[in-house]
């Protein structure tokens, strides 16, 4: 019974289809017309409608999620190097597989070269100006000693050589196959010892003349400050040393030079001070500055804000994957920007140079809180565009004066504005495995800024990340 309405039912529906219209057969010319124009005009409307039923239906539908990024790997991760650049110790050749170790790599450091020169020159004015009053024994010599930082460190070798070459007494590097002397980079770096005779081949004798007077310039006595550890710059090594020194020739010492202002402050208030003897220093260190009032005769200015925000900057950009010049060339959100005179990049080896200036009695006031942050670049970052990130960042020693009081303070006040969570490591100035033993899980942060012991041991950091 079931199955007979079934089929009374069907029948029904099918003789309702036709009379609808609904049926396949054919039918005549005009019949077929007008159902053309039928359907073309009701065609709109449905076209019309579908967009509707879409919308309707994409309401309806769950939002698809966007798929989770997965875990950077941590050899893809941004890596700073900073101070210390990747380089040969021995030749100054740059280490371009640890420049290049990913596309988020770069360096920061400040130019050296044109540092050394300003340092050289600055030293070799104050002889002119200030006459035969420097000649303290009367021998027509006019003699100093050269604190050394490191001889394998690009920067103390640049150092000694713009001081040399400043004041005549540089001479080819015969080991690096050089002839003539041209620029900073053919002079000889190495330490002379002791040379109160003049008779080292590492240095000759210059001259200047002052009050219409010739003098010699001799350089007495030069050597590498490294402890008894190994750690080199070693300001306490060089308060000693200048007290062997002065034991033996202390009359014929004229002037003191100092690769950094570490260094040379020890010398100061260990002897230079009392005896009343110039001395000249490198880093614009706090301490430095303010003792130019009690007779500490100048240092160099690297910028150190500059390259703290440097460093961090370079970082963050790196991490939020923007344009690499972003709040240092073109201004951020925030408004931070650095002027052209501070610094200047080289896009072929990745590096950011700060640029330096001389600190003497002229402008030492304007120096005297090297740690104050530049309004120029201390604006605050919003966390809706740059979220916090975790990195891990070391200093190579933990007692080196210029990164500890200068450098690291500097860090200290850019990476709250950068939104930057830093984890700071300090090593022991002798061995990488000193830090690198505390890079166990690099996992666990999101980018790396990296300042060796030695230069030629990039390796040894980014064999950790691989």
């Amino acid at each position: 019974m079931k199955k007979v309405i079934a089929m009374i039912i069907a029948s029904a529906m099918t003789i309702s289809l036709v009379a609808c219209g609904g049926s396949s057969a054919p039918a005549s010319t005009n019949d077929a017309a007008e159902t053309e124009n039928v359907e073309d005009e009701a065609a709109p409307a449905q076209d019309e409608a579908a967009p509707a039923e879409d919308a309707q239906a994409d309401a309806e539908a769950p939002a698809e999620e966007a798929a989770p990024a997965g875990p950077v790997a941590n050899n893809e991760k941004p890596v700073i190097w900073f101070n210390r650049q990747p380089s040969n110790s021995t030749t100054g050749e740059l280490d371009m597989d640890a420049l290049t170790f990913n596309d988020k790599t770069y360096y920061v450091g400040f130019d050296a070269k044109q540092g050394a020169e300003l340092q050289g020159q600055m030293i070799a004015d104050y002889l002119t100006s200030h006459g035969a009053e420097l000649d303290r024994n009367g021998d027509g010599i006019i003699g100093y000693v050269l604190c050394i930082g490191d001889i394998g460190h690009n920067d103390s070798i640049a150092r000694t050589r713009g001081a040399r070459k400043a004041l005549g007494t540089a001479v080819p590097d015969a080991a690096q196959g050089k002839t003539e002397i041209a620029t900073i980079d053919d002079v000889d770096p190495s330490p002379v010892g002791t040379n109160t005779d003049g008779s080292s081949d590492k240095v000759q004798d210059g001259s200047i003349t002052i009050d219409g007077k010739d003098f010699v310039v001799r350089e007495l006595a030069s050597q590498e400050m490294k402890n008894n550890a190994g750690a080199t710059w070693d300001a306490p090594t060089a308060g000693n040393t200048i007290g062997t020194w002065s034991a033996s020739f202390g009359d014929q010492i004229d002037v003191v030079v100092s690769n950094n202002d570490g260094m040379g402050m020890a010398v100061f208030n260990a002897w230079s001070k009392e005896q009343g003897v110039p001395t000249f220093g490198y880093d614009a260190n706090s301490d430095a500055v303010a003792a130019i009032e009690d007779g500490y005769c100048g240092t160099i200015t690297q910028n150190a804000d500059v390259q703290a925000y440097l460093t961090l900057r370079t970082l963050r950009n790196a991490l939020d994957g923007v344009d690499i010049m972003t709040g240092i060339a073109t201004p951020d959100a925030a408004g931070n920007t650095l002027n052209d005179d501070l610094y200047y990049y080289d896009e072929a080896t990745r590096c950011f140079y700060a640029l330096n200036g001389a600190v003497t009695a002229d402008n030492y006031q304007n120096f005297l809180d090297a740690t104050a942050p530049n309004p120029l670049f201390n604006n605050q970052l919003s966390e809706d565009d740059a979220p916090v990130k975790r990195v891990w960042l070391d200093i190579f020693n933990s007692t080196d004066n210029f990164l500890n009081a200068t450098y690291l303070p500097q860090l200290e006040n850019y990476d709250k504005i950068l939104n930057l969570d830093v984890e700071y490591i300090k090593g022991d100035g002798q061995t990488e495995a000193n830090i690198t033993d505390r890079l166990a899980n690099p996992d666990e942060y999101e980018g790396f800024a990296i300042n060796m012991v030695k230069t030629d041991n990039a390796a040894s950091y980014t064999s950790k990340l691989q």
